[in-house]
């Protein structure tokens, strides 16, 4: 894009500004300046799954414990196959301090990229901004998005809250469940418990359910199984 800074992320999405993607939509390209270089979001997200998410700025008491925790526990993202990147409307000099600074608070290295999305670019068209709590500062979003670049969750935070990173790895191990098995995952749900039947689409599928064998039969149309 003519006349960015080096600081600024620059744009190569189709989706208008301002309109918030939604579960199943393809999840927007970006090229952006990050503390890891310039990155193209698809080319970087290669064939693996990602959580992209936003915080809302550096140097602030609540994302710094977030931001510390997701480093922290990034061994449990790669063993999913999840790998991570930040976004905020921060430039990429406060990025790179406030790396060093939580390096030395919580005696972590951040390894994964922080876009330095100073014009909003990427924010806006991610819907990371909600006016109503900030014109100027993204939300906590977090986007979990699929090796086919599909976005397949979405949970926004308000900017007094943090995330609950264990809520987040259940949500992942569901998704990644439900895909791998045909199934789904019902509440509370976490890996090793039982799953959820698809609800029966023929008399011949309900057929089936009844010849079923070790598995939770409460009605024809809700059976769980363990996988």
């Amino acid at each position: 894009m003519s006349g960015c800074t080096p600081d600024t992320a620059t744009s190569t999405l189709t989706t208008p500004a301002g309109t918030i993607p939604r579960i199943g939509d393809a999840a927007p390209d970006f090229t952006a300046v990050t503390t890891q270089g310039e990155l193209n979001f698809t080319k970087w997200a290669g064939d693996r799954w990602v959580m992209l998410f936003s915080h809302p700025a550096d140097f602030t008491p609540v994302c710094s414990t977030e931001i510390a925790e997701f480093a922290k526990r990034q061994a449990d993202f790669e063993k999913r196959g999840v790998q991570l990147m930040g976004v905020s409307v921060d430039s990429i000099h406060s990025h790179l301090a406030w790396r060093e600074n939580l390096q030395k608070l919580f005696d972590v290295r951040i390894t994964f990229p922080l876009v330095a999305d100073n014009n909003m670019a990427v924010a806006a068209r991610y819907g990371m901004i909600h006016p109503g709590q900030s014109a100027t500062a993204t939300v906590r979003a977090v986007f979990v998005i699929d090796p086919k670049k599909v976005i397949r969750a979405i949970i926004y935070y308000p900017l007094n809250v943090g995330r609950n990173v264990e809520e987040i790895f259940r949500l992942i191990d569901a998704l990644q469940t439900a895909d791998r098995n045909a199934v789904a995952c019902p509440v509370n749900w976490k890996l090793g418990d039982k799953v959820i039947v698809p609800p029966p689409k023929t008399e011949k599928d309900v057929e089936a359910r009844h010849a079923m064998k070790d598995a939770d039969k409460l009605d024809f149309y809700l059976v769980r199984k363990s996988l």
